[in-house]
């Protein structure tokens, strides 16, 4: 087989042409697959209560994303009259087509899990979501009284008719539609009403004349039913007819016009402030919305079909997640303390011991500490005198920060590659960068045209036998924060070939380098692409001759056509292959003659998968690759990604028999991809062979990095032959 053939040979001897697009699934359809996956979690009563309002709060928040980011750029498109076809072939017009039919039905389940389930089960538990007709006097005579003090001060109405503006609604802000009417006219006035809903909590504490609540019971009313029972205080001689809860979803996908700005930092700053005021993507209203008030907005706001959603529940259900900080222990996942290695355990010379031996990491299960430990001591160490890393989500509060704020106090040299375009957290970033550059360190704002989306570490360290380089990688930011959320993986080591590729990486990254010839590391742009595609044509090359190719991908994404095509190619030549593709995955399992071969199963959990995982087999000499990057154009055209080898035989031999058997072999959360996009559940009859990956690696925490790990492994029934 040709590699570099345009065409399938399939065992039929029919040619099949990759531009066929029944082979592919719609990106955007495959993300709505995943999410709900999201949403079935709401409904899985193995979770914790307050654990499933979380999954229903994160259904609904990435919903959110999803119309900002990838709906509106939909919307691009037809406006511009650019349309790209993607390798399924659907048109702007038909995806979004596909995206509405999609969402409803979901739409609908959300609500029902949130109204049929998760209300009574709350109440069940001594949690009280009222409405207005649920309250008692004495509640209502204390929300009164609260409305007056504390939420109408800071409400202000908005009249629109022909000598008042519509008045602009603004990204994700949730908003009352008010219908009122003067005493004895006819005919109908509009207003609309901001829901303060980030001055007040979503949901509020109700509290009779006394201030006093029963012990362990909790009653809440949502901010906007307190609001639209008073708003005859807002409108005084006035009728309110009704009002109607509605909200706008906005194109935030802004593009940053880094070529016409002074520089990077100031294009965008510039730049977050036209997210929240893009064009209309979504309206969601009131099921119980009159007709009339739906039509007006459609005319003000409207642009295409298919952008008003009708909800039958509380629009902006991302705002549940506030129910998770009551105290209610009871009602969440049991926490637990993540591992430690034992060799790093209350150990302050964490330097000597990466120098003996790689250490590898498993967040969550293992704890980030050391990280942080790695950071800290450097900054403290006399011996230590550079410090360089790259930073793409760092979070609230981050030691991270701190330990390079500290090591430049302290005389060393810090270089910091910040990620002003990390979508979202753009912000947070710039903040970090103008702190750390007046603190002295060498920020360096990211790369015109390309994000740098690697997550790495070097430290320069003065010893006795010469300058040691040490060296950490990983799938995850360094995010103290979801470190405890996100399933990553990391690797400390001094090997000198590595350290050696990190500052050749670091080189060109904050100067002119345009380095290339690395010895272990694959970087994006260009060389991931072109170093995943040849491993998989040297595992179809050994195949043929000795029958043994064997190919594992664990990631986040799939969706680069290239990187599809060639796995087809392996599976033709009857290279197995296990893909385990948490979100987006647009290649299509069990094609007879094409993807037979291939498996695709997605885990969605306690914890988001988070880690990316190269396997191949590799006639016995297996190769382990980890890193940062998925296989998306993004991460293999426009990002600046590491994908580094394991080159520790004992962390080898943990990676690939631990983490990949064990989830490979759940059959509690892991969904199975069919040929036609949809998927189901793994299942297992048997109460005792039924295995939780997160379950299972929480009870056997830092196994992998133990001596006996293969014998452990065995032990509890769990290593496959990969």
């Amino acid at each position: 087989m040709n590699p570099d053939s345009n065409i399938f040979i399939n065992k039929y001897n029919k040619e099949l042409v990759f531009s066929d697009t029944s082979l592919y699934i719609n990106r955007e359809l495959s993300w709505i697959q995943f999410n709900h996956h999201v949403l079935n979690e709401a409904k899985d009563k193995t979770h914790p209560l307050l654990e499933r309002v979380k999954f229903l709060s994160i259904f609904a928040n990435n919903l959110d994303e999803f119309f900002m980011i990838r709906v509106s750029g939909l919307h691009q498109q037809l406006s511009k009259g650019v349309l790209k076809f993607p390798p399924d072939g659907l048109t702007p017009l038909q995806q979004l087509d596909e995206i509405y039919k999609s969402l409803q039905p979901l739409l609908q389940e959300s609500v029902t899990i949130w109204y049929d389930e998760i209300i009574p089960e709350l109440k069940n538990a001594g949690i009280i979501i009222h409405t207005y007709d649920s309250l008692q006097e004495n509640q209502k005579r204390y929300l009164r009284n609260f409305f007056i003090r504390e939420i109408f001060p800071v409400l202000t109405p908005l009249a629109f008719d022909k000598s008042h503006p519509f008045p602009f609604i603004s990204n994700l802000a949730l908003n009352l539609a008010v219908i009122i009417r003067e005493r004895g006219q006819k005919d109908d006035l509009f207003a609309r009403i901001k829901i303060p809903n980030r001055l007040f909590p979503r949901l509020i504490t109700i509290l009779d004349d006394s201030n006093n609540t029963d012990q362990g019971r909790t009653e809440l009313i949502f901010l906007e039913d307190i609001i639209s029972e008073n708003l005859d205080l807002l409108f005084p001689g006035m009728d309110v007819k009704a009002a109607y809860p509605f909200r706008v979803t906005r194109d935030a996908d802004v593009e940053i016009e880094e070529d016409e700005a002074d520089d990077l930092l100031t294009a965008v700053e510039e730049s977050i402030g036209r997210r929240w005021v893009g064009k209309s993507v979504r309206i969601e209203v009131s099921s119980w919305m009159d007709q009339s008030v739906c039509a007006m907005m459609a005319e003000k706001m409207a642009g295409y079909p298919h952008m008003f959603y009708r909800f039958n529940g509380p629009i902006g259900m991302a705002d549940l997640m506030c129910l998770l900080e009551l105290d209610r222990p009871d009602l969440k996942d049991t926490p637990f303390i993540p591992s430690v290695p034992k060799r790093i355990e209350n150990d302050n010379q964490i330097f000597e011991k990466i120098k003996k031996r790689d250490l590898f990491l498993f967040h969550p299960y293992d704890s980030f500490q050391p990280v942080i430990n790695f950071l800290t001591q450097a900054a403290h160490d006399p011996d230590v005198l550079a410090i360089k890393i790259t930073l793409y989500r760092s979070g609230a509060k981050s030691p991270i920060i701190k330990a390079l704020l500290d090591a430049r106090e302290n005389g060393k040299a810090v270089s910091v590659v910040v990620e002003l375009k990390a979508r979202f957290d753009e912000e947070n970033n710039i903040g970090w960068a103008k702190a750390l550059e007046h603190a002295g360190v060498h920020v360096i704002y990211g790369i015109m045209g390309l994000k740098v989306h690697a997550k790495v570490c070097l430290i320069v360290r003065r010893e006795r036998d010469g300058i040691t380089r040490y060296v950490h990688m990983s799938s995850g930011n360094y995010n103290a924060i979801t470190a405890r959320i996100y399933t990553d993986i990391g690797l400390f080591t001094a090997d000198p070939e590595i350290a050696s590729d990190v500052s050749n990486l670091f080189n060109a990254l904050t100067g002119y380098s345009n380095y290339m010839a690395y010895n272990h590391l694959m970087v994006s742009p260009k060389y991931i692409r072109r170093g995943i595609l040849s491993l998989i044509y040297k595992e179809i090359k050994r195949h043929k001759d000795h029958g043994d190719g064997h190919i594992i991908f664990k990631l986040n994404a799939l969706q680069d056509v290239e990187m599809i095509q060639g796995l087809y190619q392996a599976s033709q030549a009857g290279v197995t292959i296990d893909l385990q593709i948490r979100g987006i995955c647009c290649l299509r399992p069990g094609i007879p003659g094409v993807s037979e071969n291939i498996t695709v199963t997605s885990i969605v959990g306690r914890f988001l998968e988070h880690s990316r995982i190269y396997y191949f087999h590799n006639g016995g000499d297996e190769i382990v690759l980890m890193g940062s990057a998925d296989l998306m154009p993004r991460n293999l055209n426009r990002r600046i990604e590491i994908l580094f080898p394991v080159l520790d035989k004992g962390i080898r031999n943990q990676i690939i028999s631990t983490i990949l058997p064990v989830h490979l072999k759940d059959n509690r959360k892991k969904r199975i991809l069919q040929p036609d996009g949809r998927y189901c559940m793994a299942t297992s009859e048997k109460e005792k062979d039924q295995i939780n990956a997160h379950e299972w690696l929480i009870e056997h925490r830092g196994i992998w990095n133990e001596d006996l790990v293969e014998k452990k492994i065995k032990n509890s029934n769990l290593i496959i032959d990969i």
